[in-house]
C-alpha cells in the first residue's frame, strides 16, 4: 500500500532553516508528481510546491516563493522540502501527498 512517512520538522528561529524529508513507499514512486502542503492551526490546508515526476519542473505557492525549493530523487523514492529564511507564518504542520494519499505529518514551529 501506499506509504509516505515526513521528516525532519522541528523548532527553528526566524530566519533559520529546516529541510524535510519525504519517504515514499508502495507505488511506482518516479512517475508521480509529488506535492507538499501544509496546514495552520485554524486554517486550511495549503497547496506549498509541486514537483514532476522528473523533477523538471516544480511549481510553488507565491508565500514560499524564492524561500522554499522542493526536490526528489527517484533513485530513493525520496522528495525534499528546503526551506531557508523561515517566518512565525510558515508554522504550520507540512505534508507531502501524492494521488490522494497522505504522510501522518511533520511539526514546524519559528518562533523565538
Amino acid at each position: 500500500q501506499v506509504q509516505l512517512v515526513e521528516s525532519g520538522g522541528g523548532l527553528v528561529q526566524p530566519g533559520g532553516s529546516l529541510r524535510l524529508s519525504c519517504a515514499a513507499s508502495g507505488f511506482a514512486f518516479s512517475g508521480y508528481v509529488m506535492r507538499w502542503y501544509r496546514q495552520a492551526p485554524g486554517k486550511e490546508r495549503e497547496l506549498v510546491a509541486t514537483i514532476t515526476s522528473t523533477g523538471g519542473r516544480t511549481n510553488y505557492a507565491d508565500s514560499v516563493q524564492g524561500r522554499f525549493t522542493i526536490s526528489r530523487d527517484n533513485g530513493k523514492n525520496m522528495v525534499y522540502l528546503q526551506m531557508n529564511s523561515l517566518k512565525p507564518a510558515d508554522t504550520a504542520v507540512y505534508y507531502c501527498s501524492t494521488m490522494g494519499y497522505w504522510g501522518q505529518g511533520t511539526q514546524v514551529t519559528v518562533s523565538e
